[in-house]
């Protein structure tokens, strides 16, 4: 009896992690989030190189939403990029997108900088103050060179 009783409650304990990993790792992804708590918002950048759907944007440093849709447009050759932002993250509607990157070995993300304007982002909204990703090898090859800007 006294194994049985055992082996319940470790098989018990181990189900519980389990689950409590499932949670934590839905809730790392933004699974949570709810169906109406976001809005999107529109941006078109000249390159988004490092950025794919998924990836986090950020305010101030915390992640406000993410990356949804990323797709080339024909007639412009610039990377339409949809984000999608927490309903509870107001955005004033002066604000910048830019590719940022989180070190030198470190991936991209988005980040939004804040502009002043009293008035805000609704949803379906387009971000028209945008910079797009610097290539490494591009600031690597102007610093060798001397630094020419071209």
């Amino acid at each position: 009896m006294a194994e049985n009783t055992t082996e319940v409650l470790v098989g018990g304990a181990v189900l519980a992690a389990a689950i409590a990993f499932g949670v934590y790792g839905a809730q790392v992804a933004g699974l949570g989030d709810g169906g109406g708590a976001n809005y999107a918002l529109t941006a078109s950048f000249r390159s988004i190189e490092g950025v794919n759907v998924g990836t986090d944007v950020r305010l101030a440093g915390v992640k406000v939403g993410t990356v949804t849709d990323v797709a080339l447009n024909p007639e412009t050759y610039r990377a339409d990029t949809t984000v999608t932002v927490n309903a509870t993250t107001q955005v004033p509607d002066d604000s910048a997108i830019v590719v940022s990157s989180e070190g030198l070995l470190g991936g991209n993300f988005v980040e939004i900088v804040p502009g002043g304007s009293p008035f805000y982002f609704a949803d379906g909204d387009e971000l028209l103050d945008t910079q797009g990703s610097v290539s490494l090898i591009s600031l690597l090859l102007r610093f060798v060179s001397g630094g020419e800007e071209g």
